[in-house]
């Protein structure tokens, strides 16, 4: 058993085998899943667990060299938005967001409703 860190085992299997730039997809509970993209769905119930809890979680077990946002949240989600602290963040309409979301090697569903709470994280390296 792990002592710390990311319990999740299939969440924990991905992080491991990311090599530099690929992506995986924190989502909120709306996000469609595109066809072929595999996705670990660890929703409760409405809200829970909530897009930043997972993020967070994800944050301290990943090298995270950028990551990219809808343009949208910057006006429809200011809170989320604005408890994001990532130095180096681009952003695409929802529309091509959601087209990057075919690359990603997973999408982590969260319980979030709240609108476009999704980010996209590209994998950095530890040397």
């Amino acid at each position: 058993m792990k002592k710390s860190g990311m319990l999740n085992r299939e969440i924990a299997s991905v992080l491991a085998r990311l090599g530099h730039t690929d992506t995986i997809v924190i989502a909120d509970c709306g996000l469609p899943i595109p066809e072929g993209v595999s996705c670990i769905d660890v929703s409760l119930t409405k809200g829970s667990p909530s897009f930043l809890e997972v993020l967070k979680a994800i944050e301290a077990d990943m090298v995270i060299e950028k990551v990219t946002l809808a343009e949208e949240i910057k006006d429809y989600n200011k809170t989320v938005h604005t408890q994001l602290n990532f130095s180096d963040i681009s952003y695409l309409s929802h529309e091509a967001f959601k087209e990057k979301t075919k690359q990603a090697k997973v999408i982590i569903r969260t319980g979030e409703v709240t609108p476009f709470a999704n980010i996209l994280l590209h994998a950095g390296v530890n040397f």
